[in-house]
């Protein structure tokens, strides 16, 4: 319950373009731990990081900001086309298909780091 405060409040004060780097670094993560699962036959494990990780774009998603242009509708299209991905990667155990959106969040991270000076 303690640490469960702590994040909250660490989320609240923290630079809002830092906490958007972590997503994308989470997702990273997560996407790492998806394919060592399929590597493994682990289909539990597989499921709950894949879910994890749909879970962060859809945060994404959440997050854009539509009054600000086409950027976050062209994401928002990105966001979603990486979360049919996934879900399909899951079901056939596709690493090529995990890789491409490691590929993306990647460019994600690469791209915010350049704009926001990060």
């Amino acid at each position: 319950m303690g640490i469960d405060i702590y994040n909250q409040q660490a989320a609240t004060t923290e630079d809002p373009y830092m906490l958007i780097l972590k997503l994308y670094e989470g997702l990273l993560k997560y996407l790492s731990f998806v394919e060592n699962a399929i590597e493994a036959g682990n289909i539990e494990e597989k499921f709950d990081y894949v879910n994890r990780s749909i879970a962060i774009f859809d945060e994404l998603r959440n997050i854009l900001d539509f009054d600000g242009g086409d950027v976050a509708y062209y994401l928002d299209g990105l966001y979603l086309y990486q979360i049919e991905t996934l879900f399909t990667a899951g079901v056939d155990n596709n690493l090529s298909a995990i890789a491409q959106v490691k590929k993306v969040v990647t460019g994600l991270i690469d791209a915010w780091k350049e704009e926001t000076g990060l």
